[in-house]
């Protein structure tokens, strides 16, 4: 586990690492690049580097935590990747409902595979669910996501490279949009971003503006016009289970 820089969570838990492309939205994947640089480290967990692995030994990892955390799970896979075994699936997720002073958040780009296996899998309130949603080509991800048995489900539309009108967003929580970052980041349309905030708006959705992105996305910031927006699910109530 690893404190993050990541706006919307606090920190980072890999029980898997290791993922392949499936769609426009890897093409500059950071996780790939970052097991590229922990493997020339000679980091063991990245020994075979972007290969899919489970780690059995990181499955304890949270219930190490004395204090309640806000953790993003798998930011250098994808639990719902077709080489990880369901039985590791389930012991992430007895982890998860072990832990409730914890809120996770899962994100996948495998919707499919999460509808399919989604009913035997225990889904507690702390466990928030989310799709990859780059452009309007994968916008079905969606209804496998609204489909499943999560409590709290979100959209992550990082990196937006394209526009995504006339969403559905029923049953859907909360949206974060961010553009794509790096030397070769690919440039999000600042209407874009509007649109999905209007949207969300709409049909009273939390939005989350993560950033700008591009090449040097500390400079471009995560403002609109002169504003923040970091809306997102209550943790509040889970926190405090354990006070």
């Amino acid at each position: 586990m690893a404190q993050s820089s990541i706006e919307w969570t606090e920190m980072t838990w890999n029980p898997t690492t290791g993922c392949d492309k499936i769609s426009a939205g890897c093409k500059y994947c950071y996780a790939e690049v970052m097991t590229r640089r922990l493997m020339a480290m000679g980091i063991d967990k990245y020994k075979d580097g972007f290969k899919v692995r489970t780690h059995e030994d990181s499955l304890m990892t949270p219930f190490e935590w004395k204090k309640p955390k806000v953790v993003f799970v798998n930011s250098m896979s994808d639990l719902f990747h077709p080489d990880v075994p369901l039985q590791f699936i389930k012991k992430v997720f007895h982890v998860m409902n072990e832990t409730p002073q914890h809120t996770y958040q899962v994100l996948t780009k495998r919707a499919d595979r999460l509808f399919e296996i989604h009913e035997q899998l225990n889904w507690t309130e702390n466990i928030w669910m989310g799709v990859s949603v780059e452009d309007e080509r994968v916008t079905h991800r969606i209804d496998f996501l609204r489909q499943t048995n999560a409590q709290t489900k979100f959209l992550s539309c990082e990196p937006l490279i394209g526009p995504l009108m006339n969403l559905n967003l029923f049953g859907i929580d909360w949206v974060i949009v961010g553009g794509e970052s790096g030397r070769k980041a690919r440039p999000m349309e600042e209407w874009w971003v509007w649109d999905i905030k209007q949207q969300c708006q709409e049909q009273e959705v939390l939005f989350f503006f993560k950033q700008w992105g591009g090449t040097n996305k500390k400079k471009a910031g995560r403002e609109l016009a002169g504003n923040t927006y970091n809306e997102m699910p209550s943790v509040e109530s889970l926190k405090m289970m354990t006070l």
